[in-house]
């Protein structure tokens, strides 16, 4: 029994040390979920190149990355029967929970456009070749690149550690600057995003269909983004760990639902499970059962 009890303790110290590495993830553990984003496959061997725009009057908004510098995105204009609809990927990539990992972070792509890449391949649901994307292939495909740590969410600062949280404002940057060049007079938008922009996805569901008339037709996908609060393997909560630390730091509460809110912790509010049923856009959630984070993450089968 003794023998048995040790084994168990081993067990627990190993999954601690595996989520702390996870909470204290560098650069290249940021979001292994996307780990094919900028890679080519042998399907793409030849894959569109897209540059970065950066949002020129994003800055007068404060609409920063994590360390001032502007914001971007990769636009790839739409024509034939796609020239009127657009499709907008928000970029995942985790999150910072603390300081510490925010300021590591706004010396990486995920925090500072200064070191985003210039251009990027355009491949998945943003190729431009139609056997590979018959569905988006012609239409205005735009990646809306990652710099915040909170999935477009935050609106605080730090000016001890000089680090922005505008996560909020640059959503809606970006979306103004997209809307003045062509996308309000869109017939059909879609909102998708992977990982940590697949919970931005859902967050900003009803906010993006707000944007268009009526007559548009907006839908939202989330890819990989239904973290759950759940508890984990051993016994905690490693997700709401992570989540209250975003959260309280980078000022998400205030951008929340309040239909939420007014009910639950503000923690709470940034788990999709408890804003699923209020969405009124049409969603559509696309999660691996074998997501081998969340497995970790969560023993919920």
């Amino acid at each position: 029994m003794m023998k048995l009890s040790w084994v168990w303790i081993v067990i627990a110290i190993a999954f601690l040390q595996l989520v702390t590495g996870f909470l204290d993830f560098n650069e290249t553990e940021l979001s292994l979920i996307e780990a094919y984003d900028y890679g080519v496959s042998k399907l793409n061997y030849n894959p569109l190149m897209v540059g970065l725009t950066l949002i020129t009057s994003a800055g007068a908004k404060g609409a920063v990355c994590l360390d001032g510098t502007l914001p971007g995105y990769h636009w790839h204009r739409g024509y034939g029967s796609g020239a009127n609809s657009w499709l907008i990927q928000l970029e995942g990539g985790g999150w910072c929970n603390n300081v510490r990992t925010c300021v590591y972070r706004k010396k990486t792509r995920r925090g500072s456009s200064t070191y985003m890449e210039k251009q990027i391949p355009f491949t998945g649901i943003l190729s431009d070749k139609a056997e590979q994307n018959p569905d988006f292939f012609n239409w205005n495909r735009v990646k809306l690149r990652y710099c915040d740590g909170a999935s477009f969410t935050g609106d605080t600062e730090n000016k001890a550690a000089k680090l922005q949280f505008r996560g909020q404002r640059i959503w809606l940057a970006a979306m103004e600057d997209l809307m003045s060049k062509g996308m309000r007079n869109a017939k059909q938008a879609l909102l998708s995003g992977c990982s940590a922009g697949g919970l931005a996805s859902i967050l900003h569901c009803d906010e993006f269909r707000n944007m268009f008339p009526r007559t548009s037709k907006v839908k939202c996908l989330s890819d990989a983004g239904l973290f759950l609060d759940a508890v984990d393997v051993s016994g905690g909560r490693t997700l709401r760990s992570l989540y209250n630390g975003v959260v309280g730091l980078q000022g998400v509460q205030h951008n929340l639902p309040r239909i939420c809110t007014i009910r639950r912790d503000p923690t709470s509010c940034f788990f999709p499970q408890n804003l699923i049923s209020n969405i009124r856009t049409p969603l559509f959630i696309l999660n691996a059962a074998y997501d081998s984070w969340q497995v970790i993450s969560s023993s919920v089968n």
